[in-house]
């Protein structure tokens, strides 16, 4: 072999194992992740991945599953009536209604007792209320002891606001117990509405450490925006070996994931990823305004591909216009790779909420839209216990026999005019 030889064999050999590095290590990971989900099962591989974004999971917390307004309100007020310390109130927003005023005079009346009361509302949130809080409600309110802020309160220019509402539901009571969900106040999630009738929604009471976690939420929102510094051990009772990665299957465990904006932005889309990645047989999801990012989508097609059984509810009805017909646009499109649509004819279902493989489950204020994904301060709970995921299991089994399941014939029964508006919405599902 001459030198020249010599140079075009290291030169070719070098190239050969350049290009295969990279298919090397795909490769491996495949590999890996094939050999995770025949030994693991899905609610472990999903603790590995918060484990790895340094999500803690608590343990020895306690669960009710409040799955109607009234549920939730009339639990919220009998814990408000127990509390010794302080109170910590955050929601998109306190509609000025019958149940606000309930609240407001439990709130009220522990402040009188020396309770620290601590409430924010979305500026935004407030003003696309149709019954908002005023100034007069808040000076009254600050007159008699709560002490009340707005978030991001919209200043001229106006566009500045647009981007990052706190759309986060979050109640802490002494640290030790708190809520999130997707309710804010408003006595319709206990009457409905005249036009749609029923609002369905979930939350979730959650008594243990992952109330710590609920508070350093909102703390982190709270001290953003007054520009205060409230901390402490009163705010924290319990040790930080309650925070240690619990064993799986154990029940009660917690994870509290937070979309930050700048500081976590893809925290919840890539928990929700995570989550659908670690499926092996069965998702069910509820989700109000079912117009998710492009990766969410992926993610759910990935999982029917692999044999998992996709089953979404959507609400035939909604509170808004527009961004339904996105939503039937998308749940048809991924119909058709396979995933089961149902749509809920029993008023309209706002709940945010999803179940993996009977093994966990997740709890929060987030929609499975761009608005929520991309932009706004959101909250879930991921919560490894099954009796909880089998609670909402049973739930959507139930809400099933009240809906008409999405096949092709169904959807062509909507109206040219529908189906063109819901093509053209999807198009700014990006920023819906």
């Amino acid at each position: 072999m001459n030198i020249k030889s010599k140079h075009i064999t290291y030169i070719l050999s070098f190239l050969f194992i350049l290009t295969n590095i990279p298919f090397s290590l795909q490769a491996q990971q495949t590999f890996t992740n094939r050999y995770e989900s025949d030994i693991l099962s899905s609610d472990s591989i999903f603790a590995r991945y918060l484990h790895k974004q340094n999500i803690p999971i608590t343990a020895n917390n306690e669960l009710t599953l409040l799955t109607s307004g009234k549920a939730k309100f009339n639990h919220l007020f009998k814990e408000i009536d127990k509390a010794k310390d302080h109170i910590h109130l955050e929601y998109f927003n306190f509609r000025n209604d019958s149940i606000a005023k309930e609240l407001f005079t439990h709130l009220v009346h522990k402040a009188k007792e020396g309770v620290e009361i601590r409430a924010m509302f979305d500026a935004f949130g407030n003003m696309s209320n149709n019954r908002p809080l005023r100034k007069k409600h808040l000076q009254m309110l600050r007159e008699q002891g709560v002490e009340i802020v707005t978030f991001d309160p919209i200043r001229f220019p106006y566009l500045n606001h647009i981007g990052s509402r706190d759309h986060q539901k979050i109640v802490v009571i002494d640290g030790i117990a708190g809520y999130t969900g997707g309710m804010n106040i408003a006595d319709y999630y206990i009457n409905g509405l005249p036009k749609i009738g029923a609002w369905r929604d979930m939350h979730v009471y959650i008594k243990g450490p992952a109330a710590e976690e609920l508070q350093k939420a909102f703390l982190t929102t709270w001290n953003k925006e007054t520009k205060e510094h409230i901390e402490g051990s009163e705010f924290f009772p319990y040790t930080r070996d309650s925070l240690i990665l619990p064993p799986a299957h154990a029940g009660g465990q917690v994870a509290i994931v937070q979309r930050i904006p700048k500081k976590a932005p893809k925290a919840i889309r890539h928990a929700y990823i995570a989550a659908i990645d670690a499926a092996q047989y069965k998702i069910q999801i509820i989700n109000p305004y079912f117009t998710p990012t492009r990766s969410i989508r992926k993610a759910i097609k990935r999982a029917v591909e692999r044999g998992v059984r996709v089953e979404i509810m959507i609400p035939g009805k909604s509170d808004i216009p527009f961004t339904p017909d996105a939503a039937f646009y998308i749940a048809n499109k991924l119909r058709k790779k396979g995933a089961h649509i149902h749509v809920y004819n029993g008023g309209f279902h706002h709940s945010k909420v999803m179940t993996v493989d009977d093994r966990f489950c997740t709890v929060g204020s987030t929609n499975l839209n761009s608005r929520s994904l991309r932009y706004d301060y959101e909250i879930n709970a991921f919560i490894f216990d099954l009796d909880i995921t089998d609670e909402l299991n049973q739930l959507f089994k139930k809400d099933k026999l009240n809906s008409t399941i999405l096949t092709k014939e169904e959807y062509k029964k909507r109206s040219t005019w529908k189906r063109f508006t819901g093509w053209f919405a999807h198009l700014f599902t990006p920023v819906l």
